[in-house]
């Protein structure tokens, strides 16, 4: 008869109170504390979701910068002054500046092979060392046999450091690299100072790889200027090695 009493009282001691968390032997809250801690060692290595390790590795190798670009530097420090003497201005704040650049590729051959969209949006990560937004179509045009709200390009736009850097790297790298390079137009400005610059192959920077493209894809680079004028912005993008086309 005692061996049958003891059973009730153990179980009874089990049961969790109402509205509270249930009681667990000292064995079980060991236990439970190792599997938190694996879990935990676990998103910490391979992140969450589809490619949980790719992006732990990035993150790990993302490095927070300590000093600016060094053409930002440059032209905050030597570039500027020399451009307020030649438009004769006073203020420092009435320098023209870059205020952002925006890279847009058109994969109009998306509509038919949707792989080329996947190796034009790596491309330009890679080219731009930032995510692409994927732009898709406004309207449908049956002569084009182009449907609405359909993928058929990707974009980029860079600000600050990470501007002046891939400018930094058009003017010094990329450029220089195109074939029978004789200077950019010195047309491309839209009459508010900000200037459009096409460019047939993208392989011409550094960072895209020959081997797995499989077919050149050009790109529009737009380079927004706090300039009132075109003067001003060919003056501003003059200074900072824009090789201008005489």
């Amino acid at each position: 008869m005692a061996e049958q009493n003891d059973k009730p009282e153990k179980a009874e001691a089990a049961k969790p109170p109402k509205g509270g968390k249930p009681v667990l032997t000292p064995e079980q809250e060991a236990e439970a504390a190792a599997k938190k801690a694996a879990r935990a060692a676990g998103k910490g290595k391979e992140g969450k979701g589809k490619g949980g390790a790719a992006k732990g590795e990035l993150a790990a190798e993302r490095v927070k910068r300590s000093q600016p670009s060094r053409l930002r530097k440059l032209f905050e420090t030597e570039l500027r002054p020399r451009l307020m003497v030649e438009l004769g201005l006073v203020n420092v704040m009435q320098a023209p500046r870059l205020l952002k650049i925006t890279v847009n590729m058109g994969l109009g051959e998306a509509i038919t092979n949707p792989k080329i969209l996947d190796s034009g949006v790596e491309d330009l990560a890679l080219i731009t060392g930032q995510k692409p937004v994927v732009t898709k179509s406004k309207k449908a045009i049956a002569a084009f046999k182009l449907k609405g709200n359909q993928k058929i390009g990707a974009m980029v736009t860079l600000r600050r450091d990470s501007m002046y850097e891939f400018y930094d790297r058009l003017v010094s790298f990329a450029l220089p690299r195109v074939r029978d390079f004789k200077g950019v137009s010195p047309k491309g400005f839209d009459g508010r100072g900000n200037y459009t610059l096409g460019i047939r192959e993208g392989n011409i920077f550094p960072e895209a790889s020959f081997e797995r493209v499989e077919k050149s894809k050009g790109m529009n680079i737009t380079i927004t200027t706090t300039a009132r004028t075109d003067e001003q912005g060919r003056a501003l993008l003059r200074h900072l090695g824009m090789p201008f086309r005489s």
